[in-house]
């Protein structure tokens, strides 16, 4: 057995512990302060005897370079609390990170000092969120959601190591669940015939609904930027649209929720062509909106406005369409109309045109996405056999 070398005085050293959850491992180092003298320093928690010297080694390297940083003191809630307002986002991203830190962070971590959070602390931390994370006490949060807040977590201490109040990010030694893990709920699509059936039935039931369900199957774009459409954004003539904002949901805790313009989710205006059958129907449907009221039609009106002419709710007019939906599969079969959710007739719009051969590129701006490359990750079950489509016709112009 080799003996192992004692440390001398200013190599720091290792020791080992108990705790409940198995052994773990300090360390000890020493670092110069500015008036000359010298502060100890132990942090905790290492998992490994081999973590811990890789840790210490790294201690030291910064205290001799004189890029050791002192722990902040500071509570991880009270530092979150100053750390939302600094941050440039959204209204409805800015809510939707103060409402999860507020539920699932703060609780769990908040009393924690930003310099004493571990890698395995953020571990059990979430752990604890996969098991009994819901704030109902409905049991645990999808891999998905513990993700996300990981994300809004480490995003947070990064900026903490910019800023001097760390020296290593916490997050950056722990496990969150893998992308594939989080990967969303497989998205459903129709088919043409089935999206053909259904908006046929729905223009029968309710015209003005079916409006909304044809625009978005039509042009693949979102929930709150077809909710956030106006007159003046419409070309009928040229049979395009420019999709240039969306409206969303905002929740403050104790002031109750509003309705939010704001710009698109890549923060970018694009423009969207429109076939004949759907400019037709939205000249149909404006003559329809102005016999109720001139002012529903307006360059400044809302397309898809209430009949007072202001903003429908996202969300119930997402409940609308599940509604819809079960009503057709009542009365036409469910074999004829399948299940899918509002948000799929976007994924409906691009899964048509990609299996019709329409280039990527294409199909990606219509959508707003940020780059092509995300339209081939999120549709590539569309590509096998496009794949194969693409050599019989490379063959086909050989054979030629």
């Amino acid at each position: 057995m080799v003996k192992q070398r004692r440390r001398d005085k200013g190599d720091g050293g290792i020791s080992e512990y108990r705790t409940r959850a198995g052994p773990r491992f300090l360390i000890k180092y020493a670092v110069p302060r500015e008036d000359g003298t010298t502060r100890v320093v132990l942090k905790r928690g290492f998992t490994s005897r081999r973590d811990a010297a890789v840790a210490l080694r790294a201690e030291l390297r910064k205290a001799e370079t004189g890029e050791w940083v002192e722990p902040s003191k500071q509570r991880l809630d009270a530092y979150l609390a100053e750390w939302i307002q600094t941050q440039r986002l959204s209204p409805s991203t800015r809510a939707s990170y103060s409402k999860n830190i507020r539920l699932h962070i703060d609780p769990p971590l908040g009393a924690h000092r930003v310099g004493r959070l571990t890698g395995p602390m953020v571990d059990t931390w979430m752990r604890k969120l996969e098991a009994t994370g819901r704030a109902d006490g409905g049991g645990g949060l999808s891999a998905r959601t513990v993700r996300y807040v990981f994300t809004i977590l480490r995003s947070a201490l990064s900026d903490a190591v910019k800023q001097g109040q760390l020296s290593v990010n916490p997050t950056d030694r722990s496990a969150p669940p893998s992308p594939a893990e989080a990967r969303p709920p497989e998205m459903q699509a129709w088919t043409a015939p089935e999206l053909a059936r259904f908006l046929c039935w729905a223009d029968a039931q309710d015209a003005d609904l079916a409006m909304g369900w044809r625009l978005l199957a039509a042009t693949g774009m979102r929930r709150g930027e077809a909710l956030a459409l106006r007159w003046r954004d419409i070309d009928l003539d040229a049979a395009r649209i420019a999709v240039r904002r969306s409206v969303g949901v905002v929740r403050a805790k104790g002031a109750g929720e509003e309705l939010v313009e704001g710009p698109t989710k890549t923060g970018q205006s694009r423009v969207v062509d429109l076939d004949a059958g759907t400019v037709a129907a939205l000249r149909a449907y404006r003559m329809a909106r102005g016999r109720v009221s001139p002012d529903l039609v307006r360059d400044t009106a809302l397309v898809l406005s209430n009949l007072d002419g202001s903003h429908r709710h996202p969300e119930r007019f997402s409940r609308r369409f599940t509604a819809q939906v079960a009503r057709a599969r009542k009365a036409m079969g469910e074999d004829q109309v399948p299940v899918i959710r509002l948000h799929d007739l976007r994924h409906t719009h691009a899964t048509l045109l990609l299996a019709d051969g329409v280039p990527v590129k294409v199909v990606s701006e219509r959508l707003g996405h940020a780059s092509a490359t995300i339209t081939l990750t999120v549709y590539q079950h569309v590509h096998p056999g496009m794949g194969r489509e693409a050599a019989d016709r490379f063959a086909a112009l050989l054979e030629g």
